[in-house]
């Protein structure tokens, strides 16, 4: 089993940043100003959700949101990928951090891959299903919209999932 030792800096960061942007790519999708936040809130409570995972490289990256160096880290890396995007690169730089995390992981801890990008895909699920889109005050609305499916669909794809 893998660990933090077993990644450079840099590879670490690209890890902690596919974290975030498994959510950020849904959210970037399709959403309104007001679920961003719900949305926000719900990627959070599914990266805290790695605590109790059997496996020991995504307990490790959630652990490291856990402390503030590790926060600031992964603060650096999503700005440093981020630098200069507009809203409607954001989905297009959340899945290639997602396929350079999928690839990273292959290469370096075969044996967590899967589980680690599985944890990616149930961040974006959380997000997905955050709260309904179109409703009034909470009522009616589309729980998963196309546009969220789509960009789960692309998700897969990029974590080498399907």
């Amino acid at each position: 089993m893998a660990n933090k030792t077993n990644f450079t800096p840099e590879e670490w960061k690209t890890l902690l940043d596919a974290a975030m942007m498994s959510g950020l790519a849904v959210t970037a999708a399709a959403s309104s100003d007001i679920l961003v936040l719900k949305e926000s809130f719900a990627a959070s409570g599914a990266i805290i959700e790695g605590q109790s995972a059997s496996d020991e490289l995504v307990k490790a990256i959630e652990a490291d949101f856990e402390t503030s160096e590790g926060r600031t880290f992964a603060k650096e890396g999503f700005r440093e990928k981020m630098a200069g995007a507009k809203a409607a690169d954001l989905k297009a730089k959340s899945l290639e951090t997602l396929k350079q995390a999928a690839a990273l992981l292959e290469a370096k801890a075969p044996a967590d891959a899967a589980a680690v990008k599985q944890w990616f895909y149930h961040i974006s699920e959380k997000v997905a299903d955050a709260d309904a889109e179109g409703g009034l005050m909470g009522f009616g609305g589309t729980k998963v919209t196309d546009a969220e499916k789509a960009a789960l669909s692309e998700i897969s794809a990029a974590l080498k999932l399907a």
